[in-house]
């Protein structure tokens, strides 16, 4: 048996390594599943539904907002009762919510009960960031944020993919049975395999008043607001992707469900890697100088991007390209911020894991119906927000997180 290096009191519970990862990992894992999963079928339930383009990413948005609000009452509420039971009934809601999904009768009904799974799945993604802070600190936590988004960035890779396949054997309505499947497998693995990690003496008993306090100090925190905002931005531009590339993949390039999810895997893996190289080296660079490395190149890419797509090209190639800078630069900043943004809130974890996830996905829930509204005849929308949310983030990050290192090499 191991703890994880740097963990803040004796009284935590001492767990395998390998078995905190992949419990966690597959707990992570749900809401890029939920996300990533039905995207090769976005075209088929435009048709099904007679819906447009908008109206089709709009489930997508109902899903990030459900994500985000889930998480400002999951954090705080795994704060006060501790981390179990909120995880529990998140997967348990989520896997029910999943099946009503499936049985959908219109678009808008879809989108309700997206956002109903976000609300429930929300809970699973802020308890496990919570649990690393519960176990971990500085550039520790940092580097098993990394490990993390090794397990985490399979869900991206594979979930597209395997949902393309899927849709060669069911309809899109099967791929949320398999999303009710994963959702039962995960409430029983957590139920099993992953103890309560915040002790009765160390958890916050206050009320509604208190918590909105804390929220009210974190976002008066310019270091902790600075990192939220810029790694939410930077998400966003992740979002403006995976809402847009259906469309462009498999409208304006004519590409296969098959041969999109490949495309998308390919970047995902660019992801994963740039996360492990994180990990590797987060002990002898500073988190805040790889994290300002990530969303200058991620800004770069999306400068390429833009300029690719107002040149039209035939191949996809050429779109493809700048794409996987964007993706892969975005592992050196998620890790980071996340990890920079707990560091000085160890009695509020999950309050300030909330606030964090809620950034996230607030700013992409907005983002996905812009590169919609904006139109699906080429792939410029789509560049140009990418380079919008990636540009800002790189702005907020320089302008208001201070420029000295919070989290130190250890």
């Amino acid at each position: 048996m191991t703890t994880i290096v740097g963990a803040p009191a004796p009284t935590r519970p001492a767990l395998p390594r390998l078995r905190l990862i992949l419990v966690l990992g597959s707990v992570t894992a749900l809401g890029p599943l939920s996300v990533d999963l039905y995207l090769p079928a976005f075209p088929a339930i435009a048709a099904e539904f007679d819906a447009s383009q908008s109206a089709v990413q709009l489930t997508l948005t109902g899903c990030l907002v459900g994500l985000a609000f889930g998480q400002l009452v999951a954090g705080p509420l795994s704060d006060r009762v501790g981390r179990r039971r909120p995880l529990l009934a998140g997967a348990l809601g989520y896997a029910l919510a999943s099946v009503l999904c499936a049985v959908a009768p219109s678009v808008e009904l879809l989108l309700g009960l997206r956002f109903v799974q976000g609300l429930a799945g929300a809970a699973t993604m802020v308890v496990a960031r919570a649990v690393v802070r519960d176990l971990a600190t500085g550039a520790a936590a940092s580097r098993l944020f990394s490990v993390l988004m090794l397990v985490t960035g399979l869900a991206p890779v594979l979930a597209p993919a395997i949902g393309g396949q899927l849709l060669t054997l069911t309809d899109w309505r099967g791929l949320f049975v398999a999303l009710a499947v994963f959702g039962s497998l995960l409430l029983a693995t957590v139920a099993v395999a992953l103890p309560e990690t915040l002790p009765p003496q160390l958890r916050n008993g206050s009320g509604v008043r208190m918590v909105l306090g804390t929220y009210r100090s974190l976002l008066a925190d310019r270091v902790f607001l600075g990192y939220a905002l810029g790694g939410g931005l930077a998400f966003a531009g992740m979002f403006a992707y995976i809402s847009g590339s259906p469309f462009v993949f498999q409208g304006v390039y004519e590409l296969t469900p098959q041969l999109y999810g490949v495309l998308f895997g390919l970047n995902a893996i660019g992801l994963v890697t740039a996360t492990q190289i994180n990990g590797l080296i987060v002990g002898r660079v500073a988190p805040r100088r790889l994290l300002l490395t990530g969303v200058i190149g991620s800004s770069t890419g999306g400068v390429l991007l833009l300029a690719a797509a107002l040149a039209r090209p035939a191949s996809v190639v050429w779109l493809v390209l700048p794409l996987f800078l964007v993706v892969s630069f975005i592992g050196f900043v998620m890790p980071n911020s996340t990890a920079l943004a707990l560091a000085d809130h160890p009695r509020a974890a999950g309050t300030a894991s909330a606030l964090l996830g809620a950034f996230q996905f607030v700013i992409g829930a907005v983002t996905g119906p812009l590169v919609g509204l904006a139109g699906s005849a080429s792939a410029v929308p789509m560049a140009l927000i990418i380079l919008l949310a990636t540009g800002s983030a790189t702005t907020v990050l320089l302008t208001l997180t201070r420029p000295r290192e919070c989290l130190r090499a250890s």
